[in-house]
């Protein structure tokens, strides 16, 4: 469980980092809100539309451990290699380097956290492994604030056959080549036995035959009162998610603040509430678990975004950075209830050798909508909607007053589906 944090984090660093550098980023490469927003998301997303379901199948067949190690060290190559870039479709090729993190990490960690822990108390697993989510996030802030304050003022460097390399290039590289250490660290790890097979129980992970294609779309189809509301429910809802890659930009266009500030105050609102909110979603969730409810981890995902929705809305609109941060740290507190529950209910109803690829459909489908077309989302509401940077503001709370209710709404019908799912799988093991 360490070194799947280790490696979460550093996923979340690597993909995160980009966020401080947006002004710098358009300054020098004299880009828009919108080419910018292609390279927080869509350039991310785009290794995982080509490739993402052919490495799953590796994973729900093959070592987990070695394709989880093999994808830390590409993302992390390619995320100093961003360092290096000058011009946008360098950068843009660069990031889709860095996608291939959530490929192989998602689908790789999910699969043998799932083998490693019983079916109780996998929601608790799966919120300690968001330690690294919340860390990688937060000291994204941090770290970058941090490296941005010690690269400030350096000469630019003239590298021959690659050109000029600035200062936010250097945190690119800062960043990135540590990774390989984790990667390095996966040898470590021992790859789990395999557990909630539907072939032969016990089977040796070399002798697992991967599903066909078509088995896996069969059973998605048998239970699509479950998985389809799912994956569109937290796609639209990713969308709120994906928009928060604009947050440093709103706070220093909103209220005039500098970079390394908002990185400093960010990374502790977002770590501090965030950690606090896993801590205690993972206690409701196995309180109503214990109660009987078999829907416990979608009925805490339910109650989370409900209460969470108001305060989407509003915190960009706070007069003051003081209440905005104030509230921020209230949003992300309530959106951390619920993720280890939400990962944990994928899991638990999926048989063994299915877990890798209805992962990656889902990661994909997540990580498409959100992550590729939140930030988007984001910059044509503030390019051709509002008209102004200064307006940012009002494109946050626009996404999650429109896209809120809608997922909630799609979820709603999936909760009833997994409790039926829930039982049934409770008779594989």
């Amino acid at each position: 469980m360490f070194v799947f944090i280790l490696a979460l984090f550093c996923d979340m660093l690597d993909r995160g980092i980009v966020n401080l550098l947006v002004p710098d980023m358009k300054r020098d490469l004299g880009l828009s809100d919108t080419k910018i927003s292609l390279l927080l998301g869509f350039a991310f997303v785009l290794f995982y539309a080509i490739l993402g379901l052919p490495i799953a199948r590796l994973v729900d067949s093959k070592s987990r451990r070695l394709v989880m190690g093999v994808g830390i060290a590409i993302w992390s190559v390619m995320t100093a290699a961003c360092g290096l870039a000058q011009g946008f479709w360098q950068l843009f090729a660069a990031r889709v380097g860095v996608g291939v993190g959530e490929a192989c990490n998602g689908p790789s960690t999910y699969s043998m956290m799932s083998d490693l822990f019983p079916r109780e108390r996998l929601t608790r697993a799966a919120s300690t492994l968001q330690i690294g989510f919340v860390l990688g996030t937060g000291l994204a802030s941090i770290i970058g604030g941090v490296v941005l304050a010690l690269v400030e003022g350096m000469p630019e460097i003239s590298i021959p056959g690659i050109g000029i390399l600035r200062n936010w290039q250097l945190v690119f590289l800062i960043v990135g080549i540590p990774g390989l250490l984790i990667a390095a660290m996966m040898g470590t790890v021992q790859e789990p036995k395999r557990r909630g097979l539907i072939q032969a129980p016990g089977k040796a992970a070399a002798k697992i035959k991967p599903i066909p294609v078509k088995d896996v779309a069969k059973f998605i189809a048998k239970h699509r009162r479950f998985y389809g509301p799912m994956y569109l429910g937290l796609a639209v809802n990713g969308l709120t998610l994906g928009a928060q890659a604009w947050v440093p930009t709103f706070f220093q266009r909103t209220y005039g603040m500098k970079m390394v500030d908002i990185a400093y105050i960010q990374g502790a609102v977002v770590m501090g509430c965030s950690l606090l909110g896993l801590a205690v979603g993972t206690k409701l969730a196995e309180w109503f678990l214990k109660r009987g409810y078999l829907d416990a981890n979608l009925r805490l995902l339910m109650i989370a975004m409900i209460v969470a929705l108001p305060i989407a809305v509003i915190y960009p609109l706070m007069p003051t950075p003081t209440l905005a941060f104030t509230f921020l740290g209230i949003n992300m507190f309530i959106r951390f209830l619920s993720p280890g529950a939400q990962n944990a209910a994928l899991q638990v109803v999926t048989p063994n050798e299915m877990r890798g690829q209805i992962t990656a459909i889902f990661i994909f489908i997540f990580n498409l909508v959100g992550y590729g077309l939140g930030p988007i989302y984001i910059a044509v509401m503030t390019d051709y909607l509002f008209g102004a940077e200064s307006d940012l503001k009002y494109a946050l709370a626009t996404a999650s007053a429109v896209a809120g209710p809608i997922a909630i709404l799609i979820l709603w019908r999936a909760v009833k589906p997994y409790a039926e799912m829930y039982a049934e799988a409770q008779k594989r093991d």
